[in-house]
């Protein structure tokens, strides 16, 4: 069966598809971007690596020399690219020049690999830290709509998993590289100037994994990719399950849970293990060919040693010139097999920065113009001018909204579920954009102001107060984050959320737990208004803001509201219509439309939709009419 949350995350995994076939060339953005920031560690660590894999291929070719120049005196001592005056002429000194450059080649060697792990390492770790920082930045400035269209566990697993994908390629990856690249053309080089014929043998599987490894690219690419979609998509699936768990409970749902936890497990293993399958595939191959080729050099160089030159090849082989190659020819296998662990951390790097950069690149229908001002709200007067606004391009949540409030009023939107009240509150900051008409402050358009500025002026207490993880003075000053103590407390008074808060063992330094657990509805709702009281904003929005509090605290609540409306434009919804009494204008609102506007009084008389409410919660009426 194909449930609701089934159909939301095969249109978000949809979504991600499109963003990341926005991306060409990912990698080399990746580079282009942050690498050229942090070049000073990443040349450190290129060029370290480049020397400490290059030390590694001397101790066996310097073997080779003194065997056939020392030991058995067949050839004559030397080194290329030294001149021979050089070098010292007795077999004694010959000796102890090799020790000394095998005994340099592994000191250095260390140094440089030390230099190669501190390098990489700084460098991947600086672009991991860049690039999560970038990414989270641009998500924030995205729009509510792209959020509500999204899974939380999806975008965590691009701003986790994938960044973390980035830093195993940029560290492990550039270093199997690197060693790559210096062991196959040194060791090329090496063997060439030992014995060209011999050389050719021994390399003539360079070409054949080459296209093995493209083979291997062109199947693999397309299984990461959905691995990483189906890791989204399970991080969404528990992050939902455990953010719901008490409805779980309380609805006695952990079998059907778990069995979706399962099937979603399921495709993730099955998507995982196919790819882990063809990966497992390719690497023996691959090592089995690199070790066919070290065979295959063997024999005919064993042969060649005792038995002179086999079939087209000429010349003489001495033992010293076969065990450099039978050294130098298995330092080739091991390289050649983390070729294919080169392709598949790559693979994997480009997957997730597909991902990375699909979400930086994501459009906000939220743009800020160039010539924007910051917004200095003189008189504090808001504007709604024919406003209608839908969240999907064919559906209109409001029509034609229309009012004007002065400096120091309130405003009270009044209506039945879905009629559209938040909606035209979540507007005012430009959480969302108006599709037609105008909403202005003080004669200024929202969209030509900086939106900074904008929500600095505006204070939002919605009917879900969200708390972070942390103490009850650090959510109240959040947003104000230079607020002293004392007015902490000010703003917690004033929101009579003071007298609980002491009743707390630890009082302001109370932890709230995860999203404020440890705090009741109405604690929480309180906690709210004291942090937008102490940001003291020009305008303030109430979207149910007593919505979960008792009658008592409700009252407690409205009295602070009262002293507020002295200097500063008030817009509220209220499920108790006694909280907004007082309002200077109330609206009624129906289907997105304004259908009743004016005073308490003035409603109550003209007895519409409004004193039908008002009746029904007064106790003067059992139930709405029809209408």
């Amino acid at each position: 069966m194909t449930t609701t949350q089934d159909t939301l995350d095969d249109d978000d995994e949809k979504t991600f598809e499109e963003q990341r076939a926005r991306i060409d060339h990912p990698m080399r953005r990746l580079f282009g971007e942050y690498g050229r920031l942090h070049r000073g560690p990443l040349g450190l660590g290129l060029g370290a690596s480049l020397f400490a894999h290059t030390l590694a291929l001397l101790p066996p070719f310097v073997l080779g020399v003194a065997i056939d120049a020392v030991f058995l005196d067949t050839r004559e001592f030397g080194l290329p690219l030294v001149p021979q005056s050089w070098l010292p002429a007795s077999q004694s000194g010959q000796f102890w020049l090799s020790a000394g450059l095998v005994a340099a080649s592994f000191l250095l060697s260390a140094v440089f690999q030390w230099g190669k792990g501190w390098g990489l390492s700084v460098f991947a770790q600086r672009v991991q830290h860049d690039v999560r920082s970038d990414t989270y930045d641009a998500m924030q400035g995205l729009d509510l709509g792209f959020f509500a269209d999204k899974q939380t566990g999806e975008l965590m697993s691009i701003l986790n998993n994938d960044v973390n994908r980035l830093e195993q390629f940029l560290n492990g990856g550039l270093n199997v590289l690197t060693q790559l690249l210096v062991t196959v053309l040194g060791v090329a080089g090496l063997l060439f100037y030992v014995n060209p014929q011999l050389a050719l043998l021994t390399l003539v599987t360079v070409p054949v994994i080459a296209v093995f490894t493209h083979r291997f690219v062109q199947t693999i690419q397309p299984m990461y990719a959905d691995v990483r979609s189906t890791v989204g998509r399970m991080n969404s699936r528990l992050e939902n399950n455990l953010g719901g768990i008490e409805v779980i409970k309380a609805s006695n749902t952990e079998s059907y849970e778990t069995d979706r936890v399962t099937d979603t497990s399921k495709e993730y293993y099955d998507t995982n293990l196919e790819a882990i399958t063809t990966r497992v595939k390719f690497f023996p191959g691959l090592q089995l060919t690199a070790g066919i080729g070290f065979v295959v050099t063997f024999v005919v160089g064993g042969v060649w040693v005792f038995q002179g030159p086999p079939g087209p090849f000429t010349g003489v082989l001495e033992i010293g010139q076969f065990v450099t190659f039978v050294y130098l020819g298995q330092r080739l296998i091991w390289p050649m097999a983390q070729f294919g662990q080169l392709i598949n951390l790559y693979q994997r790097a480009q997957a997730s920065a597909e991902r990375i950069f699909g979400l930086v690149d994501e459009p906000t229908s939220l743009p800020e113009r160039d010539d924007a001002e910051d917004l200095a709200v003189t008189e504090g007067r808001v504007e709604y001018d024919d406003v209608s606004f839908g969240y999907e391009e064919d559906s209109a949540v409001l029509d034609g909204v229309d009012f004007d409030l002065d400096s120091g009023e309130m405003l009270a939107l009044v209506g039945p579920t879905g009629a559209g009240k938040s909606t035209v509150l979540k507007l005012l900051p430009r959480l969302y954009d108006v599709h037609e008409g105008a909403i202005r402050i003080d004669g200024h358009d929202v969209r030509d102001v900086t939106l900074g500025s904008l929500r600095r002026s505006i204070g939002y207490v919605s009917q879900e107060t969200f708390l972070f993880y942390g103490s009850v003075k650090e959510n109240i000053a959040y947003g104000t984050f230079d607020a002293t103590d004392e007015e902490i407390r000010r703003a917690a008074e004033m929101a009579e959320a003071h007298e609980f808060i002491t009743e707390f063992d630890d009082g302001y330094d109370t932890l709230v737990g995860e999203r404020g657990v440890k705090l009741s509805g109405g604690q929480k709702q309180r906690v709210g208004i004291a942090r937008v009281l102490l940001q003291d904003p020009d305008i303030l929005i109430l979207d149910e803001a007593t919505s979960d509090v008792d009658t008592e605290t409700e009252l407690r609540i409205q009295r602070s509201i009262d002293r507020l409306v002295e200097d500063r434009t008030v817009l509220a919804i209220a499920h108790r219509l006694s909280t907004i009494k007082g309002a200077d204008q109330i609206l009624v609102l129906e289907d997105g439309r304004v259908v009743e506007r004016g005073t308490h009084d003035r409603l109550l008389a003209e007895d519409g939709i409004y004193a039908d409410l008002w009746g029904v919660q007064a106790g003067e009426r059992d139930v709405l009419p029809s209408r």
